[in-house]
C-alpha cells in the first residue's frame, strides 16, 4: 500500500508591540512541536521551541513561522540539545523555519546545538526576511553526536541551509552538507579532532557596532597550532558572519556567549544567566 503523505507539524509565533511593550499576539504548535513562552510580554519576548521526546524521530517533518511586528524584540531558543534519533530506513526528517522581521524589530535566534545520533538523517532550512531597519542575531550549530558513547560524526546525513534577505535582497546563502556516503565524517581530512561546528550571523544597521567588534576581536586573536577552538569572521552587508570549530561543545558555547555579550543589553535581561 502507498502511504499517504505526512502533513508537516506546524508552529507559529507572532510578536507585536502593544502599549509600548513587545507582546506575543499569537502562538501555537502541533505535535510533535511545542512552543513555550515563559515571558510573553515585556521589553523583549522569550520563547522556547521544544518537541515531545526531546528531538525528532524518523518521519518528523516540522515547520515554524515567525512574524515580528515593527519595533518588537524576541529571544528564541530551545530547552536543550535537539536530538535526532536513528533513522535506518532514511525516512524524511526535517525542520523548516521562515521568519519575517518588520521595521526596527530584533530577533535573537540562539538554540542549543543539534545532536544527530548514529544512523540518523536530518535536513534543516531557515529563511529570514528582514526590513532594512531590522536586526537579526542567528546561531546555528551542531555537535558530533553522543561522543561519550563513541558516536562521533556517525550519522548518515545532515543538511543545513540558511538564507537571509535584507530589504528583499539576499545577502547570505550558507549551505552545509555532511554526508557519510562521501566518506567517513570523522576522518582526519573531514571533521578530524573537532566535535562541534557553529555559525553566528549578526545582521542589521542597528547592530553595526557589535558586528564591527566581532570582526576586530577575531582579527586580533593569534592563530595557535592545534588550538582547541578555531574562529573565522567575514564581513557581510550590514553585518558579520562568524564560523567556529571546536574540540568540545562547551568551549564553542563559551565562545558564542562571549561574542554575544551585547545581547542582554538589547533584550534588557540576560537570557543565558539561567542556561549557560
Amino acid at each position: 500500500m502507498t502511504q499517504a503523505p505526512v502533513e508537516p507539524a506546524r508552529a507559529r509565533l507572532e510578536v507585536k508591540v502593544v502599549s509600548g511593550e513587545s507582546s506575543v499576539t499569537s502562538a501555537f504548535a502541533s505535535n510533535p512541536l511545542r512552543l513555550l513562552v515563559p515571558r510573553s510580554r515585556g521589553p523583549s519576548v522569550w520563547a522556547y521551541l521544544a518537541s515531545y521526546g526531546g528531538g525528532f524521530v524518523a518521519g518528523d517533518q516540522t515547520r515554524l513561522d515567525i512574524n515580528l511586528g515593527a519595533r518588537s524584540r524576541c529571544f528564541l531558543t530551545t530547552q536543550a540539545l535537539t536530538k535526532i534519533y536513528r533513522n535506518p530506513r532514511l525516512r524524511p526528517c526535517s525542520y523548516r523555519l521562515s521568519a519575517t522581521l518588520e521595521e526596527e524589530s530584533l530577533l535573537v535566534l540562539a538554540p542549543e546545538p543539534v545532536q544527530a545520533f548514529a544512523d540518523s538523517t536530518y535536513s534543516q532550512r531557515q529563511e529570514f526576511h528582514l526590513h532594512p531597519a531590522a536586526g537579526l542575531v542567528l546561531v546555528d550549530w551542531f555537535c558530533s553526536g553522543r561522543a561519550a558513547r563513541g558516536e562521533r560524526w556517525t550519522f548518515t546525513c545532515l543538511r543545513s541551509r540558511n538564507e537571509i534577505f535584507l530589504g528583499g535582497e539576499r545577502i547570505l546563502l550558507d549551505s552545509l552538507l555532511l554526508d557519510s556516503a562521501q566518506g567517513p565524517l570523522q576522518s582526519a581530512h573531514r571533521m578530524g579532532r573537532f566535535n562541534c561546528l557553529a555559525l553566528l550571523a549578526v545582521i542589521g544597521d542597528s547592530l553595526a557596532s557589535q558586528a564591527a567588534q566581532i570582526l576586530a576581536s577575531v582579527a586580533a586573536q593569534p592563530v595557535a597550532s592545534r588550538a582547541p577552538v578555531l574562529l573565522s569572521a567575514s564581513p557581510l552587508r550590514s553585518g558579520v558572519l562568524l564560523r567556529v570549530a571546536g574540540e568540545r561543545m562547551e568551549e564553542v558555547g563559551r565562545e558564542i556567549q562571549r561574542c554575544l555579550g551585547f545581547v542582554p543589553e538589547l533584550l534588557q535581561d540576560d537570557p543565558w544567566s539561567r542556561k549557560w
